[in-house]
């Protein structure tokens, strides 16, 4: 444990994921191992790691099996890494490809390590499927069973309907809604119109579309089973197309679609950080610095049109911390989990109404939203929700980069209630 007052600067030297790919379509005979070790060996090729020992390598998933449960080391044992690399694993729904930057940064910050890699990866492809509560303590009660008679008495016990199987239900726990059906009440609550929702969906498909065509991605992504750019981006995409598209979740009343609402998605990315030493003796770039990080949780359960609003005091927290307010940024990325989940975000800064209906002391003011999600978000590439901050904050660092100069603000929200933002600086 460093004990001086010095913190280390935190560099971003690297980036890698693979295409993110429609649950069921490309990658539905992978899972999340294959998919982790492919971004990993990507990013190992690109910045000449093979054989090198780093820090750690810290990521994870919201949805595995269970023999998933040592899986980034797993991964790292399947690549050319010095396989003494330790590894651990984490997860924080949608934020924990953010919160694992967070995590290394911190390390490197303090001097644990000079080097680390974070990530995420999620497959709804290859989702786990469990067996009924009544099943399972059959089978366990049939484990246990000290002869063959006592094992076929508990196997008689099995009924037809205890052999239905239980996959993973994508709802709030506290609440039994989707995160759909929360976003119906945060659209409702707000007053987001769904032409607004579905310009925002457009112009993310546009901004991607655009960015691919102008090389952007070319050294963002290694290509995996046969896909070599996300399956889910709409270059034809218009808003009459968009506009024809029946309500998702409420099916009577809704404003939330299948095109203003990112679909589930399968997929992996990682991040290269480090200290200055370290990158300069490795001959890397320095493309970007982490340089403050939040995060924040909102009660959603009385609430239930907030839940995805939690970012609203991640930020205000961070910029008060940073001494800077929400203009003094060159680029937005807001995760576009749905199209109404930012237009509240940004309405609620603008508000000082809503600012104080939903606790916040001010509020943060208007952005130039030609600065928001200028290379396409979460609409356009998907959301495999592990994965999402990793894509995230490669592209920051790349804008930053090639801008040589400027400050970005991410925000990323996520299930429970929960949302991280972070601070990058070139």
């Amino acid at each position: 444990m460093n004990t001086t007052n010095t913190t280390r600067k935190v560099a971003i030297v690297g980036y890698n994921r693979i295409p993110f790919a429609r649950a069921n379509t490309a990658y539905a005979e992978v899972g999340n191992q294959d998919m982790m070790t492919a971004a990993l060996n990507g990013l190992i090729d690109k910045y000449d790691l093979k054989g090198k020992l780093l820090g750690e390598v810290v990521g994870g998933a919201v949805i595995k099996h269970t023999y998933d449960n040592n899986l980034i080391r797993e991964c790292v044992m399947k690549t050319a890494l010095d396989p003494a690399t330790p590894a651990c694993d984490l997860q924080q729904a949608c934020d924990t490809g953010i919160e694992s930057a967070i995590y290394i940064a911190n390390k490197i910050a303090l001097g644990q390590i000079d080097s680390g890699i974070a990530g995420g990866v999620d497959s709804i492809s290859d989702m786990p499927i469990a067996v009924s509560e009544k099943l399972r303590k059959i089978l366990l009660n049939a484990r246990k069973a000290k002869s063959l008679g006592e094992k076929i008495k508990q196997f008689l016990k099995i009924r037809p309907k205890d052999l239905s199987p239980l996959v993973p239900r994508n709802e709030e726990t506290q609440t039994g809604l989707s995160m759909g059906g929360h976003t119906e009440i945060t659209a409702k609550h707000y007053k987001i119109s769904r032409e607004d929702q579905d310009q925002l969906a457009l112009k993310s498909h546009l901004n991607m579309a655009k960015a691919y065509d102008d090389g952007f991605f070319d050294d963002m992504i290694t290509p995996f089973n046969g896909l070599e750019k996300d399956n889910n981006l709409r270059k034809d995409s218009t808003i009459e197309k968009l506009a024809k598209l029946s309500p998702a979740f409420d099916k009577t009343n809704g404003t939330l679609t299948a095109g203003n609402s990112t679909p589930l998605t399968d997929g992996a990315s990682c991040i290269l950080l480090a200290s200055e030493e370290w990158a300069k003796e490795q001959g890397l770039p320095i493309l970007a610095y982490i340089t403050f990080a939040e995060i924040a949780a909102i009660e959603y359960v009385k609430n239930q049109q907030n839940l995805l609003l939690a970012p609203l005091f991640a930020v205000s927290r961070m910029l008060e911390k940073a001494g800077l307010t929400l203009q003094d940024f060159d680029y937005y990325e807001i995760h576009e989990a749905f199209a109404a989940q930012v237009l509240a975000t940004l309405k609620i800064w603008e508000s000082p109404e809503l600012s104080a209906s939903i606790g916040l002391e001010k509020p943060l003011g208007a952005i130039d939203r030609e600065k928001l999600n200028v290379k396409g978000s979460s609409l356009a590439a998907a959301h495999p929700f592990a994965a999402t901050g990793g894509r995230i904050i490669g592209v920051m660092a790349k804008l930053l980069n090639e801008k040589g100069s400027g400050r970005g603000l991410i925000s990323i929200c996520a299930a429970g209630g929960q949302g991280v933002t972070m601070i990058i600086e070139k």
